[in-house]
């Protein structure tokens, strides 16, 4: 009973992670969001924060936030206030004001520079990363339309060692269910070119083909989003990664003329470098585009 009650949780609480992901430039009022759901909005808050780790709120403002951010990089000829629109804001005030209180710096000021300043501090959070000597600048990536993907997935807070851990409680589950054909995916709710590493929301998902799981209550399921994406094909060693996800968010979208939606990105595997023994990887990296 516990595992089904932490799993009809989950499957809320993500579910109101899409729909604000999906909303984000409405004013998202709580009420008819839990009564969408047909719970109250006091359970609402409490199954949220004890999923996610933090509130309705801070989510919400942390995805506007990371979408203003980059806004400001590809919508050049955009104004602050139109940004602030796009993200839900209906003062330019107040968007100054939390954009001010998160990077340190105000809307234009990001947009002239201090941008890079602000991403190269979080890149020195990973010493990997910041060791890297990976060169992107010659990547040019792929248009493709991508289906929609159902799997199988674990949360994981941080982008740290620890998420080692989380990947082979999912190979334990594959090989229990005598799962063969799959393909390991993760998903990146939160943008760590901006964000704090310890901040990260990271969720390791496998796909499983031919479904026919029988102990389908001990992992959680949803659906990656289907859409337009840049995608990316790479391969390299620990730091690399995430120093492409700098060079993509910092260097290649502004300069793509290409604008990024809400839809997170994600990465599907070829070979899983927290599963293998060299710690290489090899992937595509799927980032959602619009033009």
């Amino acid at each position: 009973m516990k595992r089904k009650t932490l799993n009809k949780k989950t499957k809320i609480s993500n579910d109101i992670l899409f729909y604000i992901y999906k909303n984000i430039e409405l004013d998202i009022n709580m009420d008819e969001l839990a009564q969408s759901f047909n719970i109250s909005k006091f359970y609402m808050h409490k199954i949220f924060k004890e999923i996610f780790g933090r509130n309705i709120y801070e989510s919400i403002k942390s995805i506007r936030l990371q979408k203003a951010s980059t806004l400001l990089l590809t919508n050049k000829y955009s104004t602050i206030t139109a940004i602030a629109s796009l993200c839900g804001y209906s003062s330019q005030t107040s968007f100054i004001r939390v954009f001010k209180e998160r990077f340190l710096m105000t809307p234009t000021a990001w947009r002239n520079g201090g941008y890079k300043t602000y991403s190269k501090n979080i890149l020195e959070e990973s010493p990997k990363a910041k060791e890297s000597n990976a060169n992107f600048d010659n990547l040019e990536p792929s248009i493709v339309k991508m289906p929609e993907i159902e799997a199988y997935y674990i949360r994981h807070r941080g982008y740290n060692d620890q998420i080692k851990q989380t990947w082979q409680k999912i190979q334990t589950w594959a090989f229990s269910n005598d799962i063969e054909n799959y393909k390991h995916i993760a998903l990146f709710h939160d943008n760590p070119a901006i964000t704090h590493l310890d901040e990260c929301q990271y969720v390791a998902c496998i796909q499983v083909e031919n479904d026919t799981v029988t102990d389908n209550e001990r992992l959680p399921k949803f659906k990656i989003s289907d859409g337009t994406f840049a995608k990316f094909d790479l391969h390299g060693t620990d730091g690399d990664l995430l120093k492409f996800m700098h060079w993509l968010y910092n260097e290649w979208l502004p300069n793509s003329e290409y604008d990024t939606t809400t839809k997170p990105p994600y990465a599907i595997y070829q070979k899983n470098k927290y599963l293998s023994d060299d710690n290489h990887f090899e992937l595509s990296f799927y980032l959602s585009i619009k033009f």
